[in-house]
């Protein structure tokens, strides 16, 4: 199989939590272990940051490489979910398609493993994890940067033992597989403290604090609260408002790695890599400027927390009228997310291009009971098209409400 291939059978014919939703999320680790010793524990060659979270995870993780990589150091960074390709969540060293695993290495790795995937029932997320593991090993990165897909306790990526854990925040999120409080979704994300591992929190309230604490004091692990312990002077090329406290996050963490480990990071480095994160990762979506006059923002904030920072940018902003490019999956709380959104938008809705998307119908209903009025599209790109013709040069265009929404538009 080439390359398209073999993606399209990794997407189609497994199960995909971006894509399908429940149906993908396995409740054990016996899978991954499966996998993993099938593939010699590449995991155990490797020295890793691990990185959970509600929001923030992909920004922290892309921050923390662009440091590592102006510091000189090899870095592996995985990710997800991807935006326009399957290799932007596995890279080395690389700011687009030049640091990206290669297609070469993906169909080696799925044709030389296939039959175990299709014995063992191996999923999309398990076989992505092995893949990025193997990948690194091989290509001996000098540390790998490894995000969480959902959780933490029970991900496929919680098999490490990192140098340092990091736990960026937590919100109402994936509350069908997590819980329905912060307190039980704060367990699932602690889940990756491991015994004697300094572990991180970018920002806690008081009923996720002390979930953080009791797992830190069981497993003996040192806690650092970021957001108390480090102040911000650094500027970045994230410029979104969120951005500030992953900064943080990312502060105390190389922190870390410079008293607690032998990694070497200067002032220098710290302060280029947080100037240069797009250009030395290539990092998407994050409060990303596509246009001005008008002035054209997506964001894959897709949930409460995330929202109400982005929706509160996008007022302080100058501009006439605002536009706004709505699309959201299927099983997303609109009575929790709609609220959020400003009843003085023209609204463009649409579904995103996957089974999980919403149809644009049911949106507009839903969202006309909160008085946020517009008209339904056929596709993300019509919606946004229709946007711009009818925005002026001092009026402003937000698309989001979900990161296959931005990744439709990039």
């Amino acid at each position: 199989m080439n390359y398209q291939e073999t993606t399209a059978w990794m997407f189609n014919q497994l199960p995909m939590y971006q894509l399908q939703g429940a149906s993908a999320y396995k409740k054990d680790l016996t899978n991954t272990h499966l996998l993993i010793n099938h593939l010699d524990n590449p995991h155990q060659n490797l020295k890793c940051i691990h990185v959970a979270g509600t929001n923030g995870k992909g920004s922290t993780s892309h921050m923390l490489s662009s440091i590592l990589q102006e510091a000189g150091y090899k870095v592996g960074l995985y990710t997800s979910p991807h935006l326009k390709d399957f290799r932007e969540r596995i890279k080395i060293n690389g700011p687009d398609t030049s640091g990206e695993i290669t297609e070469d290495f993906v169909c080696d790795f799925i044709h030389s493993n296939k039959t175990f995937f299709e014995a063992n029932d191996i999923s999309f997320f398990e076989m992505s994890v092995g893949l990025a593991f193997d990948y690194f090993a091989k290509e001996e990165v000098d540390i790998a940067i490894i995000e969480v897909g959902m959780g933490g306790r029970l991900d496929a990526t919680n098999i490490i033992t990192p140098l340092v854990s990091v736990i960026t925040n937590i919100g109402l999120d994936h509350t069908q597989f997590l819980g329905n409080t912060l307190e039980l979704i704060a367990a699932e994300k602690a889940g990756i403290i491991k015994t004697d591992i300094p572990v991180v929190i970018g920002e806690y309230l008081p009923e996720t604090k002390a979930v953080f604490l009791a797992k830190a004091k069981e497993n003996h692990a040192e806690i650092y609260f970021a957001s108390d312990l480090i102040s911000d002077n650094y500027p970045s090329d994230l410029i979104g408002d969120y951005q500030i406290h992953n900064k943080k996050t990312v502060l105390q963490t190389i922190k870390i790695l410079n008293t607690q480990t032998d990694y070497t990071i200067n002032q220098n480095n710290i302060e280029a890599g947080l100037l240069n994160v797009v250009k030395n990762t290539g990092l998407l979506g994050r409060w990303q400027q596509l246009g001005e006059s008008p002035k054209v923002i997506c964001d894959t904030a897709h949930n409460k927390n995330g929202l109400e920072i982005v929706l509160n940018q996008i007022q302080k902003e100058k501009f006439n009228q605002l536009h706004i490019v709505l699309g959201v999956v299927n099983d997303k709380d609109l009575d929790e997310v709609l609220p959020l959104f400003p009843k003085n938008a023209i609204y463009y809705f649409c579904k995103p291009n996957i089974p999980r998307g919403l149809e644009a119908s049911i949106l507009k209903e839903k969202a006309n009971q909160f008085g946020l009025i517009g008209r339904t599209y056929h596709s993300v790109s019509e919606a946004y098209r229709s946007a711009q013709e009818s925005a002026t040069t001092n009026d402003f265009i937000y698309i989001g409400g979900s990161t296959f929404v931005v990744a439709e538009i990039l």
